[in-house]
């Protein structure tokens, strides 16, 4: 209980002490070489059908090539720490600081500084707000760093890269099932190194009903601007085709504008009532056009495109147009 208490103040941390079905936690691990040459994903989980059949994994996604592996362990290898950031599945293992390896032709160890994390007052644990009280959201997300400096190198099916100098970006999610429509998009390379945008919109069921809620931060340097369903921002523009996703958040102070230019994506498992049987496309290679103003000052504070920019359009999207 103490564990579970500890994790819902730290989002970063395991919450699934005592789980044994209908429940999947998995963390996002981004990494982008300092050329830019080399941009992956590693993505530890573990997952509980309605059965309570269990077992953990590492998904390895090469953002460059479009690739994806689905490494599949026994649940008995997943180990969390209590109190604390840190999981291991066998030899591999994950923290807010350290991502060691050691899969089928990927091996070494990298090590995150510098890192930018979401505030996590008690009145607001984390990215959700007061949405983490709640205890019947299909899905939980919490934001481990925004940025961070990455060293290091891995050995990839005989490559050695580096990736010292680099960029990183760390989430996660936990519950049972993913949104059934949302758009998720993120970058941390801008003109000005220091600059980091995540953003996403998904429809939440709640209760009876439903609604299309939202989550957008823009990492300055020196100061988070949070766009959420709880601040009393404004979702005006939600909308994607073919070629690109048109997502405008207004509040009291700021107007954000994002276009984010699709690019071929990469398909990954992703949860159904807690088992990896859904699928859904990411790309790691899309490019986002983003605008901030300050309202007040009548100043733009932000106009540029990310690179390397992660970006999911998933489900039915009608579900969430504006």
């Amino acid at each position: 209980m103490f564990n579970k208490l500890h994790a819902f103040f730290n989002p970063e941390q395991y919450h699934g002490w005592g789980k044994r079905r209908n429940y999947f936690e998995g963390w996002y691990f981004k990494v982008i070489s300092a050329d830019e040459q080399d941009a992956y994903a590693f993505i530890p989980g573990i997952a509980m059908d309605a059965a309570g059949h269990q077992h953990s994994f590492i998904q390895v996604l090469d953002g460059k090539k479009k690739t994806a592996n689905y490494h599949r362990f026994d649940s008995t290898s997943f180990k969390p720490a209590p109190k604390k950031f840190e999981i291991s599945i066998e030899e591999n293992f994950f923290s807010s600081s350290i991502l060691k390896l050691d899969l089928p032709g990927i091996s070494g160890t990298l090590h995150f500084t510098g890192q930018v994390g979401w505030p996590k007052p008690w009145y607001s644990p984390g990215i959700m707000g007061p949405f983490s009280f709640v205890p019947f959201m299909e899905c939980y997300h919490g934001i481990v760093s925004m940025d961070h400096t990455i060293s290091g190198k891995l050995n990839i099916e005989g490559k050695e890269i580096d990736f010292t100098n680099g960029r990183g970006y760390m989430e996660k999610d936990w519950g049972h099932s993913f949104p059934s429509a949302y758009f998720w998009m993120q970058s941390n390379h801008f003109s000005t190194p220091g600059i980091s945008l995540k953003c996403s919109v998904a429809k939440i069921p709640w209760m009876r009903s439903s609604f299309v809620g939202f989550i957008a931060g823009v990492w300055l340097g020196d100061r988070l601007i949070r766009f959420t369903t709880y601040n009393r921002t404004t979702l005006k523009k939600s909308f994607a085709d073919e070629k690109q996703v048109l997502i405008v958040l207004e509040n009291k102070k700021h107007l954000l504008e994002i276009t984010a230019h699709r690019d071929a994506s990469t398909e990954l498992a992703s949860p159904i009532r807690g088992f990896m049987e859904g699928r859904i496309e990411e790309s790691m290679t899309a490019v986002l056009e983003v605008k901030l103003t300050d309202k007040k000052r009548k100043t733009i504070l932000l106009h540029d495109k990310g690179r390397n920019a992660g970006l999911e359009v998933a489900g039915n999207i009608q579900e969430i147009i504006v």
